[in-house]
């Protein structure tokens, strides 16, 4: 007979209740985690169950151990061994969460739960307490994985990288201050996105930004074809003192906010249809003049507006020397801003931090929720990527 033919209707029509159902899957997941109990130990002591052997150490019994499952609270019999060596990796000693649980706990704090609502979301789905230090605990030992993370290898060769800055409330010596977590996401050779990193520091400044790019390259970095930023000021020229070869590009959307601060609402739709002129002409000779009517029409008015243009010019429209399936994804920084967004989303509940660490650990969980879906390539990748090779030929190998 065949396995799904035990699970048939008439199986289940046999419980009344969910209650019933629960009751009876308690009792299946109690036999099978005992089951690999006894199993860890007979790997522990080298030899099966009902066996002899001339290893010293044997089994010694059993000890009662309450633990907490996704299926609620239950007593297991967990086996001993005379030299009191054996320490079960699906329920280690002094534990009493099996993992399936603690997963529930990061997840949930991972999409901005606090530690009491988790505490009471955990009660009011499993039916057990669990405290909130213990709560802590488990979503502390996540510190161990952002070090790895933060100190993993990186590729040699990035395609794009697009950088940005998001600003958090943290305490800082009886004070709530604000600090930026520095975001920096790769786009790989296999069309694959990966953020690179999460960097803390003070409010947002090329001098940070330096740091972030020498680390990026004593992890392995090499090269990056096109970087894509805001237009903080001097960043373009830090970018090119860690990646000389860089081709840097300021992002339009920024630029556009940036010129219509000082707008007045009666000009703002004429002002921006006018500015749309010059980011979505054909060619940067056709946006050159475009920026000469736009300046012509709104300089008197508008000179701040006008000037940011200029100032930036070779970088605001570097997206125009690639084709049009590249300039898509550079000339605006919205991929990360995106980002930024959905971690904005998983921390809203959190005013304000009390550790460096705090903030670290949650950004670093809402990024890992928010980049669960990052399991494709970029769209029309086949044709973007031999636009790449054909374009950085020198410079990119596949």
């Amino acid at each position: 007979m065949k396995k799904e033919d035990l699970l048939n209707s008439d199986f289940f029509k046999q419980f009344n209740s969910g209650q019933e159902l629960n009751d009876f899957l308690s009792q299946i997941q109690k036999r099978g985690l005992e089951q690999l109990l006894e199993g860890e130990l007979d790997a522990h002591l080298g030899y099966d169950k009902h066996q002899t052997s001339e290893n010293n150490n044997y089994r010694n019994g059993h000890t009662t151990k309450k633990v907490k499952t996704s299926l609620g609270e239950t007593e297991l019999q967990v086996p001993r061994d005379r030299d009191s060596t054996f320490n079960p990796m699906i329920v280690p000693k002094r534990k009493s969460i099996v993992e399936g649980i603690e997963n529930v706990i990061v997840s949930l704090y991972a999409k901005g739960m606090s530690n009491s609502d988790i505490e009471q979301q955990i009660r009011e789905v499993y039916n057990f307490d669990v405290s909130t230090s213990t709560i802590s605990r488990i979503t502390d030992r996540v510190s161990n994985d952002i070090i790895a993370w933060q100190n993993r290898p990186l590729e040699s060769v990035y395609l794009i990288v697009w950088m940005d800055g998001i600003v958090f409330k943290v305490r800082e010596n009886s004070r709530v201050i604000n600090k930026t977590i520095y975001i920096a996401v790769g786009l790989r050779k296999d069309g694959h996105k990966e953020v690179l990193g999460l960097w803390l520091g003070r409010n947002e400044s090329a001098a940070f930004w330096m740091s972030v790019l020498t680390d990026m390259k004593a992890r392995g970095v090499e090269d990056i074809l096109i970087t894509a930023t805001d237009n903080l000021n001097g960043f373009t020229d830090t970018i090119k003192n860690v990646f000389p070869d860089s081709t840097t590009q300021i992002c339009v959307v920024h630029q556009i906010r940036n010129a219509s601060k000082y707008v007045v609402r009666k000009d703002k739709r004429v002002f921006a249809q006018d500015m749309k002129g010059i980011y979505n002409a054909p060619t940067k000779e056709a946006a050159k003049a475009a920026l000469n009517d736009f300046a012509t029409k709104w300089s008197d008015k508008y000179s701040y507006a006008v000037r940011s243009w200029e100032n930036n010019w070779e970088n605001l429209t570097a997206f125009f020397d690639f084709p049009v399936e590249i300039r898509k994804i550079i000339y605006t920084t919205n991929l990360i801003e995106n980002l930024n967004g959905k971690i904005r989303k998983y921390t809203k509940n959190k005013l304000s931090f009390p550790t460096d660490d705090a903030v670290l650990k949650s950004t670093y969980l809402a990024l890992r929720e928010a980049t669960k879906k990052w399991s494709m390539p970029i769209n029309n990748w086949g044709i973007i990527l031999n636009q790449f090779l054909i374009i950085f030929a020198n410079r990119l190998k596949y």
